[in-house]
């Protein structure tokens, strides 16, 4: 094959107007690699059907999920799937693994934007941000005094969950001299000793802290892990943010103990249906910030995601291994060595640009 290598990007990369979500420049180094060409799926959809991939040699997706049905016709030209993003829960990985195709992710791209988004949710917990924007909008002005805020230093700031996006959390949030503890079974002390992290059990974690963090991807073992009783270990002054996957936490429990303030507050980005229905309860509570799986959605954060994808699949047509595969034991496969070989000669017969 001597034609250019092509790249599918799913449908919400595209704004209703048919703007670039993500900004203008997200896809710059696509643009200069004259031998590659890329297009958006016709219609957007939550899962990728078989006919949307046809013919592609590698798909960039946002949302949508990617099943074994996805790749259920045979003959697939596909060589990876860059997914814009860390997480990869609507992925299909074992099934990707057997139709000889990568599939990368961008932890660099998120881990910074995720981090601030959690330390901003924090600071608008504590400083009652919405309530005092309230007090102004209802003319309430003489009110003022009756909110008090909460300082941070000394408090307990605990993440269940101490990878690429808890560490950063500890790193960036240094300065406001709390108290950093984490809980996490496949952390080694000696990886975080810098941080000055104490690792305790889930238990401790929740009964000790002011903010309970979730920063650790859905899995069979997360799914779920956080339900009536691991909220009833919190204090009342407490607050509890999730930035991660809602499917880790019970949120009908949630919603309970949030609005019968057994807890101080809470702050969601993700929920257990997204996107959350017009007449979830949790829209009715005051003591809860709700966002909509966009806390990190930054210039920067969309930049590197896309850069990042974009010198995956590079990479892969030149022949290279990419950097943050999720399933590397596909790299040992003949059909995946040939298929790197292939392509790497399709690449050179291309010549440069």
């Amino acid at each position: 094959k001597t034609e250019k290598f092509r790249i599918g990007l799913t449908r919400d990369f595209l704004t209703p107007g048919g703007g670039l979500a993500i900004g203008d420049n997200a896809l710059r180094l696509l643009e200069k690699e004259t031998r590659v060409s890329y297009k958006f799926f016709p219609k957007l959809s939550s899962e990728i059907s078989p006919d949307q991939i046809a013919g592609y040699d590698a798909i960039i997706p946002l949302a949508p999920q990617i099943t074994r049905n996805t790749l259920s016709k045979g003959n697939l030209e596909l060589s990876v799937v860059a997914r814009c993003g860390v997480g990869y829960d609507n992925v299909d990985v074992k099934a990707l693994t057997q139709q000889n195709c990568i599939l990368t992710i961008a932890p660099d791209a998120v881990r910074r934007p995720v981090a601030t988004g959690i330390i901003t949710l924090i600071l608008a917990l504590t400083h009652e941000l919405l309530a005092k924007d309230r007090l102004v909008r209802d003319g309430r002005w003489q009110d003022r005094h009756q909110i008090r805020a909460r300082g941070l230093s000394g408090r307990i700031l605990g993440s269940i969950g101490i990878g690429n996006i808890g560490k950063e959390l500890f790193r960036l949030i240094r300065p406001f001299e709390m108290v950093h503890i984490a809980t996490d079974p496949l952390v080694n002390p000696g990886e975080i000793a810098d941080l000055r992290v104490d690792l305790v059990d889930l238990e401790t974690l929740m009964r000790q802290s002011d903010f309970v963090c979730i920063n650790c991807p859905l899995t069979t073992k997360t799914r779920g892990m956080i339900g009536e009783r691991e909220l009833g270990w919190m204090k009342q002054t407490a607050y509890f943010i999730n930035t991660s996957r809602g499917p880790i936490v019970d949120q009908d429990a949630l919603y309970r103990i949030v609005k019968e303030r057994r807890i101080r507050g809470a702050a969601l980005d993700v929920f257990s249906a997204e996107p959350l229905p017009d007449n979830n309860p949790l829209t009715k509570l005051d003591n809860v910030i709700l966002t909509p799986h966009s806390i990190c959605w930054t210039d920067e954060c969309f930049q590197a995601m896309g850069d990042s994808a974009a010198r995956s699949v590079l990479a892969i047509f030149s022949g290279q291994v990419p950097e943050s595969v999720v399933n590397p034991e596909v790299l040992k496969k003949p059909e995946m060595i040939r298929k790197l070989k292939e392509n790497s000669q399709r690449w050179e017969s291309l010549g440069p640009d």
